[in-house]
This record gives structure tokens, C-alpha cells and sequence, in this order.
């Protein structure tokens, strides 16, 4: 197996079959059934551990928050908790499953950029460690609420620092043009300094910065720390504030296919130390506590999605080119990344190998939709056909997070497997389970 993409337990059996953390893919697909998110427990613990050892430094510490958006569950978020890890969530629901895991309050970071009033209330009420707030409108309902329960809310800003990450449009959040962020360059972020530091509920921690996902290396994060460094110094000067926190966010890469690069724990923690550190020396203050919300690099490469294969047909694209479309038993329901990213990933049997020659072949989905697309492109064996296990490799991360019940479909079960032991993390849809959202059922 190629260890960057696949789970670090895999391995094939002497007959061929994928094996991840001891589990047979051919017994947890018959157990289970499948679409089936396969998760390596001790890959994701031990990646959690990596992260909390890389950012850990005696003079210039991170605090490292679990972005879990990425996947929420109350399981992985106990295994990154007892890794050292703190949790970011960015809604109720986030926020819910991490206290139901037993994550104390002040271990959590709440984001949003339209957090309701529920959201607020139960976030001051569990004493989270801090709220990230990127508009005047939200700040004024926090210092409201934080005032009605007599308590003061802990406050770091969301600042647009004007960066063009290397990554889709789509999951780039630091350029002008979007919903996240307090522009620095508008003037934005100072408005909503001086409205924080005038508000008699709200204690302004620092600031904060997520330049986008799927990064592999840091230049990014470089352009945005001489940005956010400048203007921690600028407001050191005109408003006498001194940030005490700064918080790079997430964003880390992680490889999906054969090729993808990305900068290594140790060194991107480095890298990202080493600049924070230059450009504080170079603006002439202190340098903060630094904090970086990794979420993908935790969960993405802990995880398979293992398919039946169903409908088998070649399609002939010109006179001389025939395309393989392999219709699997999901899609676009329990992936939609492809859809909307363009995203790229690697397929493999998992119930045998094969030595059949391989054949320009397109992954798809069973669902509506000619965009219902797994795998784009991929060269697989001539004999795949019904009844085959297929597993895509590195869907830890929006992939779960991100299903929804498009046709009607109930969304897949998450297993975790272990020392040759599967259990549930969470457990399959049915579809009672969707009737019984139906008033008129």
C-alpha cells in the first residue's frame, strides 16, 4: 500500500484482500454492508499525538485545536482529545458532540460567521475557550448574551489578510471577496477592535486567520503572518492593545493521490514557528501564543470508503478511446468533493487483487446526476465487475461530514477498527430512519 494516502495499518492478505486495522474489508463490508467509511483508529490517534509533538515547543508553544468539521463524532473527538488535542466546532451541533464526548469547555474554540442565539448562549454557558467572531452584527449579539448571563465572552477576530492560497476557489477563505473575515485593508478589523475593546462584556484574546484547505506548503502562511504581524503591531501602536494569541487555522494538505506533496508535520510546525518568530523580531514585539486548527491532516488518510460494484459498461468517448464506468453502491452522497472540488482520489480492489491489465476507468455513483462522480480518473483491472469491493482511499475528512440523503438515500455507517476489532462510531441510516422526519408519515 502506498502509506501517504492509505490508512498506516493497511496491508492486503495472502489471498489479496484489504486489511485495515487487522479487519478483513471483505468481513466488514458482508457485517456492515456498505457504502462503509472504514476508520483506522491508531491512525488517527497517532496523527493527533504527531501534532500535538511537532507544535509543542518550550519557548513558542502552539495550543492545537482538532478542526472538526472535518468529521464530528463523539469517538474521534475522545481519541484527539486524549492526544492533547483541543476541538474547534463551528456550529451547535459541533459544539454538542464535543461536550457529549466529555471535552471540557475550555478546550473548545467556536467558530461560525452567523452563530444563532442558541449557539452563543450554550457556548457562553459551557465556558469555551474562545468565540471567533468576524462581524460587528455578531459581536453586538455576543456582548448582549454574555451580559444577560453575567459572564464576559472570550473574543478573537477573524482578519481577511488578503491571501490567494494555492487550492480551489472554493475552500479559499483569506482573499477580499468572500464571507469570512474582518478586511484589515478596509478598515473592517479596526471597527471591530475598538468596538470589543469599548464593550463591556467582551474580552478580546487576539486574532485569527485560516487561509484556506488542501495547502502543501507554507508560503501562504507566511504572507499571512507578515500581515497579521503588522497589524498586531499597528494597533500595539494606535490603540495600545497587545495581542496576546494568534491563531493561524488550518488548511494543512494532505496527499490523495500518487504525486501530492505536502510539507511533513515537523517541518510545516517549524516552518510556521520559525516565520511567526521573524516577523514579531522584525515588527519589534512579543511574540503571541500561537494556536492552528488542524482537521483534514488528522482524519483524511485514517479513512476508506469501501463500495459494492454494481453496473459494469465501457463507453466510447472517440473512435479510438473507451472509457470504463464503474457504477458503485453510492456516490455523490456520501462524496460530494468531487463535484465540488474537482477532487482527485485512489481506488483499489479490496476483496482480491488482480493481475487482469488495467483500463482507463471512471468511479461513479448511483445517483441522478451525471456529475456523480467518485474517481475521475483511474487505470483499474479489466475483470472488476459485480459484486467486487472497491475502497477509495483518504475519505476521513468531508466526506461523512458532508453526506447528505440526496434520492433519498440513507447515509452510510463509520466504523472504527482496531487490534482485528470493528465496532460502530455511527450507525447506518434506514430508511425508517428518513420516513420518520416525514409529518405525514
Amino acid at each position: 500500500m502506498i502509506d501517504e494516502i492509505w490508512p498506516r495499518t493497511a496491508e492486503r492478505t495472502a489471498d489479496g484482500a484489504l486489511v485495515i486495522g487487522g479487519c478483513d474489508a471483505r468481513a466488514l463490508a458482508t457485517e456492515f454492508g456498505t457504502p462503509l467509511f472504514v476508520v483506522d483508529e491508531l491512525d488517527i490517534r497517532a496523527r493527533a499525538a504527531e501534532y500535538r509533538a511537532a507544535y509543542d515547543d518550550a519557548t513558542n508553544p502552539f495550543d492545537v485545536f482538532y478542526a472538526s468539521k472535518a468529521f464530528s463524532s463523539i469517538g474521534v473527538a475522545r481519541w484527539v482529545h486524549e492526544a492533547g488535542l483541543g476541538i474547534d466546532v463551528a456550529s451547535g451541533g459541533e459544539l454538542a458532540v464535543a461536550l457529549k464526548a466529555g471535552i471540557p469547555g475550555s478546550r473548545i474554540v467556536m467558530h461560525g460567521n452567523n452563530k444563532s442565539a442558541a449557539e452563543i448562549d450554550t457556548a457562553l454557558k459551557v465556558g469555551v475557550h474562545r468565540l471567533v467572531s468576524d462581524s460587528l452584527d455578531e459581536l453586538a449579539r455576543i456582548d448582549a448574551t454574555a451580559g444577560d448571563l453575567g459572564v464576559i465572552a472570550p473574543i478573537m477576530l477573524r482578519l481577511t489578510v488578503g491571501v490567494e492560497a494555492h487550492t480551489h476557489e472554493a475552500i479559499s477563505t483569506a482573499h477580499e471577496d468572500q464571507k469570512f473575515g474582518l478586511s484589515i485593508s478596509s478598515g473592517a478589523a479596526v471597527r471591530a477592535l475598538e468596538f470589543v475593546l469599548a464593550a463591556p462584556n467582551l474580552e478580546l484574546h487576539g486574532f485569527h486567520s485560516h487561509i484556506g484547505s488542501q495547502i502543501f506548503d507554507a508560503d501562504g502562511f507566511e504572507i499571512a503572518a507578515h500581515r497579521m504581524v503588522e497589524f498586531i503591531a499597528s494597533v500595539k501602536e494606535t490603540h495600545h492593545y497587545i495581542a496576546a494569541e494568534l491563531d493561524l487555522g488550518g488548511g494543512m494538505g494532505v496527499p490523495y493521490v500518487d504525486g501530492d506533496d505536502p510539507l511533513d508535520v515537523a517541518e510545516m510546525a517549524q516552518r510556521l514557528r520559525d516565520i511567526v518568530v521573524r516577523e514579531c523580531d522584525a515588527a519589534g514585539i512579543a511574540v503571541p501564543r500561537l494556536s492552528v486548527e488542524p482537521g483534514r491532516a488528522i482524519v483524511g488518510p485514517s479513512t476508506v470508503t469501501l463500495y459494492e460494484v454494481g453496473v459494469v459498461k465501457d463507453v466510447d468517448v472517440t473512435d479510438d478511446f473507451v472509457r470504463r464506468y464503474i457504477a458503485v453502491d453510492g456516490g455523490m452522497s456520501d462524496n460530494i468533493r468531487t463535484a465540488l472540488y474537482d477532487a482527485e482520489y485512489t481506488a483499489a480492489l479490496a476483496n482480491r487483487t488482480s493481475t487482469s491489465p488495467a483500463v482507463p476507468s471512471r468511479v461513479v455513483g448511483k445517483h441522478c446526476e451525471s456529475g456523480d462522480i467518485v474517481v475521475r480518473d483511474i487505470d483499474l483491472p479489466n475483470d472488476i465487475g459485480a459484486g467486487d469491493i472497491l475502497a477509495v482511499a483518504t475519505t476521513g475528512a468531508y466526506g461523512r461530514a458532508m453526506a447528505s440523503n440526496y434520492n433519498n438515500i440513507p447515509r452510510p455507517a463509520v466504523v472504527a477498527v482496531r487490534d482485528g476489532k470493528a465496532r460502530l462510531l455511527i450507525r447506518r441510516e434506514t430508511y425508517d430512519d428518513l420516513l420518520r422526519l416525514d409529518a405525514d408519515a
